[in-house]
Order: structure tokens, then sequence, then C-alpha cells
């Protein structure tokens, strides 16, 4: 029998965090739900989800920090809600290790339609064995493997949410190829993202803190149009 996966919903709104119980385990997902910032911290360990529903405004400890104190251990999937529109708290929301940012008031088939893009990307690695291919590129002192979700650098592991890693693997699995960020954004979210493209901005940069430019290749800004992986001749 193959176990439900868990989602941990944090929001202190208890009638928003029942009606996304309700909409989650219609679609055969294991729900918890908690209130505040400490008790998701706490539950969290407990109940090992595997994605965080995790609302900004909590009383205590914000949706802010609890994401910034998961991220410090974990790279589990989180999906951040918010009734704030502002292009500075989605931004400050995937610096800070999100992995996608859903604004209030929301539609339910958008909302598990999101859950389950997120989930399929964090999948993968636990699927290796069935799969007959590895998808793998390498070079110099770096390689992706989006097959079991790591990345070498030098010889040692970069820890990296699975957007990052996915888009890093896109771009290095096509050198010297310019994407914009709309087609970033649609190859790696693999939906309409109702938001901006500065997303895509924001996962170059953390990427860029991780993984400086090599002699032999770099990730570079083709300015006016997007992005691409660059590999010196």
């Amino acid at each position: 029998m193959v176990s439900k996966q868990k989602i941990l919903i944090v929001d202190d709104d208890v009638n928003i965090a029942e009606l996304i119980s309700l909409y989650l385990t219609k679609e055969c997902y294991d729900t918890r739900m908690v209130h505040d910032g400490e008790e998701a911290l706490a539950v969290y360990e407990q109940y090992q989800p595997n994605l965080i529903l995790l609302d900004l405004m909590l009383p205590g400890i914000d949706g802010y920090q609890v994401c910034r104190e998961i991220r410090a251990k974990s790279n589990l999937p989180i999906i951040m809600l918010s009734a704030k529109g502002e292009i500075f708290d989605k931004v400050l929301g995937l610096e800070l290790g999100a992995d996608d940012y859903i604004m209030k008031p929301f539609d339910s088939k958008e909302l598990v339609a999101r859950v389950k893009a997120v989930l399929r990307r964090y999948q993968p690695a636990r699927t290796e064995a069935a799969a007959p291919n590895i998808k793998c590129v390498e070079y110099p002192d770096l390689v992706i493997n989006q097959t079991n979700y790591s990345v070498l650098y030098y010889g040692k592991p970069v820890d990296m949410p699975p957007k990052e890693l996915e888009l890093l693997y896109f771009l290095a699995s096509s050198p010297n190829q310019v994407f914009t960020r709309e087609q970033l954004l649609d190859h790696i979210w693999g939906y309409e993202y109702i938001g901006d493209t500065r997303t895509v901005d924001v996962h170059v940069k953390r990427l860029r803190e991780k993984i400086k430019d090599h002699n032999s290749w770099s990730l570079a800004t083709v300015w006016g149009i997007g992005y691409k992986f660059e590999v010196k001749q």
C-alpha cells in the first residue's frame, strides 16, 4: 500500500486552514493543521511532511522566520500563502527559500495544481530506480544530477531547493543557448505562473551565491533578454 503524502498547513485563520485541508484531503493527501509559528516548527519535526503550506502573517514567529529556520536544515518544499500582493513580499519569500507563493484569496483548483506541481518536482529523486535515463550534466568542477537532485561543486555537495537545481540543470543542459525569463518560468514552473519574471532573477541570484563563475563556464546574464549557461571555448 502506497502511503499518502503529508502536507502541513500553517495558517492562523482556522477556517482557511480547514478549507485547504478539505481540498487536499479530497486529493488523497494526509494533512495536519497548526495555527502559529512555534507550533509549526515543533510539528514539522514530529510530522515529517512532504510539503508545507505556510502563511506569512502568523502570531509570534511569522512565516518568514519559520521558512528561514526550516531552510537552515532542510530542502523540504515550502509554498507561502499571503494576502500581501507586493512584489517585495514575494521576492523576500523566494529569497528565503520558498518554492512558490500563492496570494489569498486563491482558487481551490489553482492551490491543488501548485501543490501537485511542487511535489512532482521534488519526487524524481525517489523514483530513480525506475528511471532508465540518468539526467546528469558535467563540467569542470561541477556535476548537476537531476535524477537524484544533487549538485557537486569542486567535489562537495551543494544544498539547493528543487527549483534552483532544475533551473541550473535546464540552463547547463543547453550550453550557450539564451533563454528569456518567460521561457524559464514556463519550463521550470510547468504551469501559468501568476507572478513576476523577477522570480527567475531571485533564483539566479541564489545560484550565483552558491556556485561562482568558473574559468570554463559561468551563469551569464544576457542583458535585456535573459540568461544562459556560458561555456568558454
